[in-house]
């Protein structure tokens, strides 16, 4: 009898389906960010976000969203903060699909971030597609040229959702999912209401629905992903996360008229050719650990 995950063209097409709904939730993002401030973008996310837990929270009680990992949770939740921050700052001023390719350099960060948090070794095959990774990421930059500090932001959204990455998957050996988004959206709010008290003004009645069609596809996208997990192995599901860039490139000429000139076009290639080499590397160790 098969098992979920003996199903990857379903797992696969959960996958695409997630990078659509991010792509889209990114343009909207962008769409707005003219004439909605970063604070009040942030702020409206997480406050959606705590209201689709609240079920959640109500059921477990005060006494099931204890936790002892207190430490761990502030890194995650800062991190996944400044990570939106300079995503959506980013998002601003350079095109869309430079933003996105940017954010989803995070897994070439994985390795280091590991490494400073807990002392992770860091495998000698990991080093080459991580420096073909961070060569595609100078062609993106030029800083031969005249590097944009936005396309830093952008790196630095990367960076931020790296640490948060290791910061999650540190918490699921002892935390539930529900738990951690939990606490990751609490932290996030409070950051984000002196930055939104900050910058605030009138939100334009148009921009609501992108606003909320940007926090609730977190939701959307976070179980779309989870399904593609449960149908499909990481080797299998991983790759696919890159169409998030392809998606974005589209959006971003159909609405913005952006397309990547040359010199941009090879170094997406590469960064998107050194993520797929760190795929395959771990699916390889995790057969040879199986």
């Amino acid at each position: 009898m098969s098992s979920n995950t003996d199903k990857p063209l379903l797992g696969m097409a959960f996958a695409f389906a997630t990078t659509i709904v991010g792509a889209s939730a990114s343009a909207a993002t962008k769409y707005i960010s003219s004439e909605v401030p970063l604070g009040s973008i942030v702020l409206i996310q997480f406050i959606v976000g705590l209201l689709v837990l609240s079920p959640w929270i109500y059921r477990q009680g005060f006494s099931g969203l204890r936790s002892d990992y207190w430490q761990r949770h502030i890194v995650r939740g800062l991190a996944g903060f400044a990570g939106f921050c300079f995503f959506y700052l980013a998002l601003q001023h350079i095109p869309l699909v430079d933003s996105s390719l940017l954010r989803h350099s995070a897994p070439l960060f994985v390795a280091l971030v590991a490494y400073v948090w807990v002392g992770a070794k860091v495998p000698s095959s990991r080093w080459l597609p991580m420096i073909i990774g961070f060569c595609g990421i100078a062609l993106i930059l030029r800083p031969s040229s005249s590097v944009s500090i936005w396309h830093i932001a952008g790196l630095g959204s990367g960076l931020s959702l790296a640490i948060s990455m290791v910061g999650t998957r540190l918490l699921s050996h002892s935390e539930s999912s529900s738990k951690i988004l939990f606490y990751y959206h609490i932290i996030a709010l409070v950051l984000s209401i002196p930055l939104a008290l900050y910058s605030w003004q009138g939100i334009p009645s148009w921009a609501w629905p992108y606003l909320l069609y940007n926090s609730l596809s977190i939701f959307v996208a976070m179980w779309l992903y989870t399904k593609a997990y449960s149908y499909a192995k990481a080797s299998v599901v991983s790759p696919i996360g890159y169409f998030s860039v392809v998606n974005a490139g589209i959006l971003g000429w159909l609405i913005w008229d952006h397309l990547p000139d040359q010199i941009a076009f090879v170094g997406i290639a590469v960064v998107v050719c050194a993520g797929l080499i760190t795929v395959w590397q771990s699916a390889r160790e995790e057969k040879r650990s199986a």
